[in-house]
């Protein structure tokens, strides 16, 4: 068996302490940049590897955070997933990803994953069934945690996400505006705070116009591309239906489209279709999808930023931050052809 390279067989070959060989290993900003390099590239010639489980030991700091998401093949979970990288990849620290998939028995095995590693610290879009008590069982075994996208009531720690209600709403009010008296939502469901906020949203946009939304308009259940295909093919096919629909989420509007013209409509056409998150698709597609950016940068950035501040000692807050969306207005919802003929009919 090949003799385990330490630091002292790299200070050797470099002609330094083994305490400035640790230091530039830990990108400290006492050694400088031309001596860390150098020691660095001699430590992967070398074959080193830096030993994390001793260094925690020491330091009581195990340089690893948990990410724990609903589904990383959302593209909305994947832009937030980059700019949480970008912040921790700032302070050095690395991080474990896991899927959900909305099983709680899954999240909890992740969380006792992390609590073994002795991880220090959690970002977690919660699952479907998350009870408070969890979240603050992760906070009593110095786990602590930051929510995004979705939050617990009486969790009692940080959460980021949108305003769901208020970014619906906008949705809403932009199509009121194109001159729809009819406009269902599809897709959510009221088992988490994301889909009670954005249908609470379409709701109040409606009566406040002085539109009483009707049970069928509200299509529950479609949250991936999928499904939002199925409820699109099941629209097409209902009788009088709405003139506008506005989606739970971009993925579901995509899929929402492809199923109306399998059935034969054009959306923004026949009907005028509003998505919601912004991700990259939503502008490139065929046509261009209205939607709300949901501010996934904002949401990263600052889950991040408060998890690294609590790890730095700062006073730990419970409150929900709410990151403002913003109505980006393309071709899906455009008023013309034969949707203008019914609607001014």
């Amino acid at each position: 068996m090949a003799q385990k390279v330490k630091l002292s067989t790299i200070a050797e070959e470099l002609g330094v302490s083994t305490a400035t060989v640790s230091l530039a290993l830990r990108d400290s900003p006492l050694v400088a940049d031309i001596t860390r390099d150098r020691i660095k590239t001699a430590a992967r010639e070398l074959g080193y590897i830096y030993n994390r489980r001793a260094a925690s030991l020491r330091t009581s700091r195990s340089g690893i955070v948990g990410v724990c998401v609903h589904d990383v093949m959302n593209p909305f979970f994947g832009e937030i997933l980059k700019y949480v990288e970008h912040e921790l990849d700032r302070r050095r620290q690395t991080f474990i990803l896991s899927n959900h998939y909305d099983d709680l028995s899954k999240q909890r095995a992740f969380v006792d994953t992390l609590l073994q590693l002795g991880a220090d610290g959690l970002i977690l879009s919660p699952a479907i069934g998350t009870p408070a008590e969890d979240i603050r069982l992760a906070e009593g075994n110095d786990l602590p945690t930051v929510l995004i996208a979705r939050t617990i009531e009486g969790s009692g720690v940080c959460g980021f996400r949108g305003d769901d209600a208020f970014g619906m709403a906008l949705a809403v009010d932009h199509l009121i505006a194109e001159g729809h008296r009819e406009i269902a939502m599809v897709g959510g469901t009221p088992l988490t705070s994301t889909g009670r906020d954005r249908a609470a949203g379409w709701r109040s946009a409606l009566r406040k116009a002085g539109i009483e939304p009707k049970p069928e308009w509200r299509i529950e259940g479609p949250r991936s591309r999928d499904t939002g295909f199925e409820a699109g093919q099941s629209f097409a096919q209902m009788n009088n239906r709405p003139s506008a629909v506005v989606c739970f989420s971009d993925m579901v509007a995509l899929g929402f489209m492809y199923g109306l013209a399998r059935s034969g409509l054009t959306p923004g056409v026949d009907v005028a279709v509003v998505g919601y998150d912004d991700i990259a698709e939503a502008k490139i597609a065929m046509p261009s999808l209205t939607t709300v950016s949901n501010g996934q940068a904002e949401v990263g950035h600052r889950a991040a930023g408060a998890l690294l501040d609590r790890l730095a000692g700062n006073p730990a807050s419970d409150e929900t931050v709410l990151i403002k969306p913003v109505l980006k207005v393309r071709d899906s919802s455009h008023f013309a052809g034969e949707l203008r003929k019914r609607i001014e009919a």
